[in-house]
C-alpha cells in the first residue's frame, strides 16, 4: 500500500507541475499575441489596465512590507519548531517510512535543477516579449541579492542546528538549501510578472513545490527542513525587492546605473558577482 501511495504521489506531482506549466506557457503566448494586435491599440491599453507605468520613486519610497512576511516568518517558525518538538518529529517519521522505507527506490535528481527554472522562466520570457517589472541589470541584481541573503541564512542555520539528514549522510538537514533556492527563484518570477497575470507566480510556487517533495522523496530532508526552506527563500526575495530600489537610489544619485558588485556566499565560500549592462 504504501508503495502505491508513494508512487501514486509522484505522480500527482509531476502531473501537477506539468498541467501548470502547460497553462503557464499558453498565457505566455496570449499576452505575446495581445502585444502585438496593432490593428485593435491592445497595447497602450493592455499596460494601462495593469498600470505598469507608475513611476519607479514611488515604489522606491514604500515603507517596510510588515504584511508580506507573515508567510515566510510563519513557515520558518514553523519549521524551528518542529525541529524542537516530539510530535512534530513522530510526522517526520511516518512520511520518511512511507516514502522511502517502505517503498525504496532510486533517487530522482530533477531537484537539483528543478530549483532554478522559475528564475530562468523570468529571462526567457523577457526574450520571447514578456516583460516584467524590472530591466536586465535591476532584476539580475535583485536576484543575486535574494540568492546571497537566503544561502548566508540557510547554511549558517545549517551549520548552528547541526540535524541529521535523513539518509544520515552529513548534519546540515535543517533547512533545505534546495527548496530554499527553488522558492527563491519562484518569489522572483512571481514578483517580476505579479502584474501581468497571476498564473506565472502559480507556476513558479508549484515548481518550487515539486523542489520540496523531491527532497523528501530522495531521502535527503525531513518535512520540517523543506517548510522553513521555503519560508527563507520567500522571506529573502521580498525582503530583496524592497531594499534593493533604496540600495540603487543612494548609490546612483539619480544616474543610471549600468555596473554593481556584490559579495556571495554559497555553501561556505565567499566571493564577489559582478553585473554590468553595455550601451
Amino acid at each position: 500500500m504504501y508503495v502505491c501511495l508513494a508512487q501514486s504521489a509522484m505522480r500527482l506531482v509531476v502531473l501537477t507541475i506539468t498541467c501548470i506549466s502547460c497553462t503557464f506557457f499558453a498565457h505566455a503566448q496570449q499576452d505575446i499575441s495581445l502585444r502585438y494586435d496593432s490593428s485593435k491599440n491592445i497595447h497602450t491599453d493592455y499596460y494601462k489596465s495593469f498600470k505598469l507605468d507608475l513611476p519607479k520613486q514611488e515604489y522606491v519610497s514604500q515603507r517596510f512590507p510588515g504584511k508580506t512576511f507573515i508567510l515566510p516568518v510563519s513557515l520558518i517558525a514553523a519549521g524551528f519548531f518542529a525541529a524542537k518538538t516530539d510530535p512534530t518529529l513522530d510526522v517526520n517519521e511516518k512520511i520518511r517510512k512511507e516514502i522511502w522505507m517502505e517503498s525504496p527506490h532510486e533517487p530522482f535528481h530533477l531537484d537539483n535543477y528543478l530549483m532554478w527554472v522559475p528564475a530562468v522562466a523570468v529571462y526567457g520570457l523577457n526574450i520571447a516579449g514578456v516583460h516584467g517589472k524590472n530591466n536586465l541589470l535591476d532584476r539580475s541584481m535583485i536576484y543575486l541579492m535574494s540568492t546571497t541573503i537566503s544561502t548566508a541564512a540557510v547554511f549558517s542555520i545549517k551549520s548552528v542546528t547541526h540535524e541529521q539528514r535523513p539518509d544520515g549522510s552529513d548534519y546540515y538537514s535543517f533547512p533545505s538549501g534546495h527548496t530554499a533556492q527553488a522558492f527563491v527563484s519562484a518569489e522572483f518570477l512571481r514578483q517580476e510578472y505579479k502584474d501581468v497575470s497571476p498564473w506565472y507566480g502559480v507556476a513558479g510556487y508549484a515548481v518550487a513545490t515539486g523542489v520540496g517533495v523531491l527532497r523528501m522523496y530522495n531521502n535527503k530532508h525531513w518535512l520540517n527542513d523543506v517548510v522553513a526552506g521555503a519560508g527563507f527563500g520567500i522571506a529573502s526575495t521580498r525582503l530583496s525587492y524592497w531594499l534593493y530600489p533604496k540600495i540603487k537610489n543612494a548609490f546612483s544619485k539619480n544616474k543610471p546605473l549600468q555596473t554593481m558588485v556584490m559579495p556571495t556566499y554559497n555553501q561556505g565560500t565567499f566571493g564577489l558577482a559582478m553585473v554590468h549592462v553595455f550601451k
